[in-house]
């Protein structure tokens, strides 16, 4: 059975890069809670929106990441840089005709959701700069599936690191307007996160080209497009990028009925779910652990090891995440000043603040099980898993937000239909699922 240290070992870089990675969502949200509510409201719906059109690219890197831990746990190790250089021109490729699209669909698809045309004109200002990050994510993403699917995931921690920093001293500079440069306010919260990708791909390709073992992997060996690799990965991430796209987006429309009840409720959602993400990260970590080593085991013929190493990294997953729990639950408002001064918000925030408390000790367990099912392969299975269990969360949403408005806290026990359902489907098919006969 996989041992505890084997698992540190994974998960802690991921750990430390989610840490990282989220001292970004944390600032922008931070900074932009003093800059006023529009702009704090915006920027979740720009950002919910750029992060699941991002899931697109990153649901694909998912696939190559799943056969890269396949083919690594066979030990064929020549094949993995096939999959790598395909992954990346293929990410690239799709992230030039998504930018394409958004340059005139983005304002067309906001106007028509958004009813505050202030929220409208911040959302917009944001995005305009963003979607520059495509490009960019994009790429990043194979590199992190490439290290994840290995297990050699320390140069995610200090790339994060890199970003988290980058991000900070650009949003410092650019929305307060700093060192001669203009006050750019929600704009410039857009500009410091497509510098700070930038800066963290420069950083992820040098690191590789002088520590990685490129012979070994075969990387960057490229003479031709291997169709045959791009359609192998496609048919094990169409799913996943189906999955991720949808997922986001209902979150995103979930944000989109927020901001329909008003720009209070939205600006306390936002704070709301910069401290989820936040919470989410040890589990969100040993899920992406269970990931690349459910994909690892099964390659390597150990298909009996499967459940008991989903059980075992659930169990670790609630125990880190209890003591979060009884903190942010406890002492909310101490968490709401972190995003804002205003006493006003801070008071509105609480009830949300203790029901995404609660609901991430639900999520700590399904998301492990869930990620357990996507590691098998069986991307398909999770598809439909996560599409029914969608079903329900958009219904509930809708019904709390736009039938029979209530309010802001009732809205977010939304999570827990999520979360119950999907836990309880995956852990199902764990059981009972023909996953031990899917071959990749």
């Amino acid at each position: 059975m996989t041992s505890n240290k084997k698992i540190f070992n994974i998960t802690y870089p991921i750990f430390l890069t989610l840490i990282a990675q989220n001292i970004i969502n944390v600032t922008n949200t931070a900074f932009l809670g003093r800059v006023g509510e529009i702009e704090l409201g915006a920027s979740a719906i720009g950002g919910v929106f750029y992060f699941a059109i991002f899931m697109i690219g990153f649901g694909f890197s998912q696939g190559a990441q799943i056969l890269i831990g396949r083919r690594n746990g066979e030990k064929n190790f020549s094949q993995i840089g096939t999959i790598f250089n395909n992954a990346l021109l293929f990410n690239l490729l799709l992230s030039l005709a998504i930018f394409a699209v958004s340059v005139k669909g983005v304002p067309m698809l906001i106007k028509l959701v958004v009813i505050s045309e202030p929220v409208y004109n911040a959302t917009i200002a944001y995005l305009d700069w963003r979607i520059y990050g495509f490009f960019f994510a994009f790429l990043n993403a194979i590199f992190r599936s490439f290290y994840v699917a290995i297990t050699q995931t320390r140069i995610l921690t200090t790339s994060a690191i890199l970003m988290a920093i980058t991000n900070i001293i650009f949003d410092y500079i650019l929305i307060f307007g700093h060192f001669g440069f203009p006050r750019l306010g929600i704009e410039g919260a857009g500009i410091s996160s497509v510098i700070a990708e930038i800066v963290t791909l420069v950083y992820v390709n040098i690191y590789t080209f002088f520590r990685a073992d490129i012979k070994k992997y075969n990387l960057f060996h490229f003479t031709k497009v291997d169709f045959k690799t791009i359609l192998q990965i496609l048919d094990l991430s169409i799913f996943i990028m189906f999955q991720y796209f949808i997922s986001i987006s209902t979150w995103f429309m979930f944000f989109i009925f927020i901001e329909h009840t008003g720009e209070r409720n939205l600006a306390v959602s936002n704070i709301g779910r910069s401290l989820y993400i936040l919470l989410m990260i040890p589990a969100s970590a040993l899920a992406t652990t269970v990931n690349t080593l459910v994909s690892n085991l099964i390659g390597a013929g150990l298909k009996q090891e499967v459940l008991p190493l989903i059980q075992k990294v659930a169990s670790i997953s609630l125990i880190l995440v209890l003591p979060l729990m009884i903190s942010t639950f406890l002492f909310p408002e101490v968490f709401a000043q972190i995003y804002t001064d205003d006493e006003g918000l801070i008071t509105a925030c609480i009830p949300v603040m203790k029901i995404v408390s609660v609901a991430n000790l639900i999520f700590a367990v399904s998301f492990i099980v869930f990620n357990g099912v996507s590691g098998t392969g069986n991307t398909r299975t999770a598809f439909f898993i996560e599409f029914l269990t969608l079903f329900f969360y958009i219904c509930y949403v809708y019904y709390t937000a736009i039938i029979n408005p209530s309010s802001v806290a009732v809205v977010w026990m939304s999570e827990f239909v999520y979360w119950i359902i999907i836990g309880g489907l995956g852990y199902w098919y764990m059981l009972k699922g023909n996953w031990r006969k899917k071959e990749i």
